[in-house]
């Protein structure tokens, strides 16, 4: 998690933090963070920006981080006057080729949502912590209470290939939340 890595090094993906930060603490300025897309069921790769301008090139790396950056704060101040933080999200960018034969970048996938965000309630927001969320944080800390980690994403230690039966309750709390997320951004 950026969170790990910052306490580690002082860095998140690789970009210098100011020392001193609390978790859960706004960064002065929001940073873009890319990752490479994996196989499907494969997780997604942290990059520094360096290498990602290296993987892509200088100049489609500039329009990516831009585009980010721009659609994050304008959600970001959205969010904040219906009462949410949006604390960070990810946006999926892909490149479709004109008629001229021209290259556009696009934007896909889902957008915004809280499967893809980390949204906070504003009204108990208290840097130094973890913060009630919106979000998948809710059965990703259910996941971990039960075992959890990364090389048993095929089910618990000796139940390797049966997956993991996440609880009627886990499931009910996490539509809640989404449901609610919903309901402050939209109404």
């Amino acid at each position: 998690s950026a969170w790990n890595e910052y306490k580690k090094s002082g860095t998140v993906h690789g970009i210098p933090l100011p020392a001193g930060l609390v978790e859960s603490e706004k960064f002065p300025e929001p940073i873009f963070t890319p990752s490479t897309k994996a196989e499907q069921g494969a997780h997604d790769e942290n990059i520094s920006p360096e290498q990602a301008s290296k993987l892509i090139g200088a100049e489609l790396y500039e329009q990516i981080s831009t585009a980010a950056l721009q659609l994050y704060e304008t959600a970001a101040d959205y969010a904040r006057t219906r009462g949410v933080i949006l604390a960070d999200t990810k946006f999926e960018f892909g490149l479709i080729t004109l008629p001229s034969g021209e290259k556009r970048l696009i934007l896909i996938d889902e957008l915004l949502t809280p499967d893809s965000s980390r949204y906070w309630p504003l009204s108990s927001y208290a840097p130094g912590g973890p913060q009630p969320s919106f979000d998948k944080q809710y059965v990703r800390d259910w996941l971990v209470a039960q075992g959890f980690r990364k090389g048993l994403e095929s089910g618990p230690e000796g139940q390797e290939g049966e997956g993991w039966v996440i609880e009627e309750k886990v499931v009910q709390g996490t539509r809640t939340r989404y449901a609610e997320a919903v309901d402050l951004l939209t109404k």
